[in-house]
Formats: C-alpha cells, structure tokens, sequence
C-alpha cells in the first residue's frame, strides 16, 4: 500500500476511478473465497423463492417477499440468486454454489474473514490518503459472476443512483478481484471522468402499497459504448471507484469464474444519507466507522 503517491490520487479525481494492483494478498483473496464458500454451504434457500406459483396472488406475494427479502438485507447476510436456477418447489437446477448471483449487503459487519478486510489497516491507511475524515461503511458484497450461465451483464450505472447522499461526491466504491478480473470473464469497464457531471437517475424506495418495492426517477442517458475502457485487474487488485463514475461489466463467456468482494464507503462529515434510498441504517446496525 505504500503506492499511493499523490500522482494517484490525481488520477482517480481525473478519470473517477483508480486500479491498485496487489493490494490484497492471495492469502487474503483465498480467506474470502473460503469463508463465502462454508457460508454457501450452509446456506437455506429463503422462503419467497420456494413459493410454488399457482395463482396470481400467489405471484403478488412472492413478489412481495422478494422485495421485503431485498429491502431489509442492509443488515443482515443474505443470498441473491441468478435467474432460473431453482424449480418451482425452490430446488436448485444446477450445483447451488453456482446458482448465487451475490450475497449482501452486511458481510463487512456480521462475518469476522468480510469485516477484518474491510476495516483492514491498509484500506484504512488509503482512506486517509484519500483524506476521508468520518468515513462509514454501508454495505458489503460479495459478486461471483460464474461463467457459462448466460448471465446478465451489468449495464452501463453510476453508483450514486442506488445510494444517493447530499451533497453527491460523498460514495465510494472498493471493488476487490478475488480472481484475475478479464475482458473474458466480465471485468470492469468505465467510462473515465463521467463522474463530474451529476447524475441522471435515482432508485427510490416506492410509496407503501405499491407493486414495487423501488422505483426509478429518471432516465439512465444512452452511453456511447466506444467511451467505455476495460480495466482488467489481477487477483488481490483494489478498483477505487468513484460515488457517480458511469461503469459497467459484460457476460462472463469464459469457463472461469469472476469472484469480488465489494464494499461501498461514505464520507459522513457534512453529509446527508437519503431517506429515499433502498437501504437504510437501522438499530441493530448503524453504518460502522470505517476507522477503528
């Protein structure tokens, strides 16, 4: 961590972003590959996704379960899977470790491997680099990106537009490859210095009663796809990646897969957490100080 020089900082403040190879040892990757993996193993598969659909109410209330199951895992460990991996009865099509899309959004807090990297004397040490003066941390996941499951790609966002804070410039993003990160396997792109223009789009939470749990205001522009540059990063690299940069990652067409380990940090100082946003700091877990 000794590496970054002022020139870096530089850098992430011209193109909203900064690649810090080795960062994270592959000791470290592989004590984050190893926890996820026991939590998998122990993993129950939520109640919503096991609902058999018969009747349209039925529907209405897995849906509801779903998005209750979302909007209240700021504080807790929970599993996310890719579309199409479970029967109707909630039984896994295929090996479960490969069915999990990401597991969120409290491993930073709750699981001892999440929380000692999180909170590690080298990322803290690069967050007062950064100068961050009461940063917090509000939520963790973990991505597995497996490979060959037609997956989704991730289209092109600004991080800002799901946690939204005044003034913006507040978020920040760590983005640490488990694996080597490729053009292959769906490594990162962005666009470089779209982060000084604001943004366009909010994911609010939706009113009570409505058939949604979040809802969008505004529009996501359409992205000139040619503006986009990969950043293919090394297993135990750190992306640094700035609250309101445009970024995206493609399928993962290769055999491998394409674990990370994400946490999102916010200069608390001044700032104001939406009341809006899907996720919410509750009692039992207040955004923790990222400096201990």
């Amino acid at each position: 961590a000794e590496k970054q020089s002022p020139l870096c900082l530089f850098q992430f403040h011209q193109d909203g972003f900064l690649v810090l190879e080795n960062f994270f040892s592959a000791e470290e990757c592989d004590s984050m590959r190893n926890q996820i993996g026991s939590i998998v193993a122990e993993m129950e598969v939520p109640p919503h996704c096991r609902t058999e659909f018969s009747t349209k109410e039925q529907e209405q209330l897995q849906a509801q379960g779903s998005s209750d199951y979302f909007l209240t895992s700021g504080d807790k460990i929970r599993f996310f899977f890719e579309k199409g991996v479970l029967d109707d009865r909630g039984n896994f099509l295929i090996p479960k470790e490969k069915s999990v899309s990401k597991i969120g959004h409290a491993l930073h807090a709750y699981d001892p491997v999440f929380k000692q990297i999180t909170h590690s004397a080298k990322v803290q040490e690069l967050g007062r680099k950064l100068g961050l003066e009461r940063p917090v941390v509000v939520q963790s996941m973990y991505i597995f990106k497996s490979p060959k499951l037609r997956l989704v790609a991730v289209t092109p966002h600004q991080d800002a537009t799901f946690l939204h804070t005044e003034p913006l410039g507040r978020i920040l993003g760590f983005w640490i490859a488990l694996e080597d990160a490729t053009r292959d396997n769906g490594c990162l792109w962005f666009i470089p210095g779209s982060h000084t223009g604001g943004i366009s789009r909010r994911m609010i939470r939706a009113a009570s009663g409505s058939s949604t749990c979040v809802e969008f205001v505004g529009s996501e522009p359409a992205y000139d796809d040619s503006q986009f540059i990969p950043l293919p990063i090394n297993k135990g690299g750190l992306i640094l990646i700035h609250g309101e940069v445009v970024h995206k990652s493609e399928l993962n067409s290769s055999e491998f897969s394409r674990h990370a380990f994400t946490f999102h940090v916010m200069e608390a100082k001044d700032t104001s957490w939406s009341k809006e946003n899907w996720l919410q700091p509750t009692p039992e877990l207040p955004f923790p100080s990222l400096y201990t």
